[in-house]
């Protein structure tokens, strides 16, 4: 071998060598820049899941606001409900009706009802009106069925208790009694022979 070609074999290597190092910094350079991507990522990750931890406390907040007394209520539902069997009751009775003080007792148990109605009605707790409105599972208990050709099938001719919300949510459903046709097996068949 020469000693030019020797040279010319020592510079290929040389070369060689320097393209070799130039590739292995490439590499720890995409993969310092990949490491960079992949922490980039993580951390947008995390940012978006510390976001949405955010809205959701944000939410049930909100939520414990707006019907944090919902067991409250339900409860209260039943002194109204009391309230007006009192009331019934008394005008029921005989002796009551006898007795010169009725009509005061019957005005207390008014004033209270009224007085706690307006306290639901401030916390958002509304009565569903049903009477004469379409049954719907999603408000109404149906407790009978009344044969009743006046009206519509599946329309609420009987309220047996009332039904409430608390904002857009279902507090007690309204027991009901929904119109169906006449049963047709009563009714006496036609025979043409």
């Amino acid at each position: 071998m020469s000693k030019s070609e020797e040279i010319k074999g020592k510079n290929n290597e040389a070369a060689k060598n320097e393209a070799d190092e130039s590739s292995k910094e490439n590499k720890k350079n995409l993969s310092t820049e990949e490491k960079l991507k992949e922490t980039e990522d993580r951390l947008l990750r995390s940012l978006a899941e510390i976001e949405n931890q955010r809205r959701r406390f944000e939410k049930d907040i909100k939520e414990a606001f707006d019907f944090g007394g919902y067991n409250f209520a339900k409860e209260c539902l039943l002194l109204l409900d009391n309230l007006q069997r009192a009331k019934d009751y008394m005008l029921k009775d005989k002796e009551l009706k006898e007795n010169k003080y009725q009509e005061k007792y019957l005005k207390n148990l008014d004033i209270l009802k009224a007085d706690l109605i307006s306290i639901f009605e401030k916390n958002k707790i509304k009565k569903i009106e049903c009477l004469n409105k379409k049954f719907d599972p999603n408000f109404h208990q149906a407790m009978l069925e009344v044969e009743d050709d006046n009206v519509e099938v599946g329309t609420i001719v009987q309220e047996i208790q009332t039904g409430y919300m608390m904002g857009d949510r279902l507090l007690r459903p309204s027991l009901v009694g929904v119109s169906k046709g006449k049963n047709k097996e009563k009714e006496p068949k036609n025979d043409k022979n």
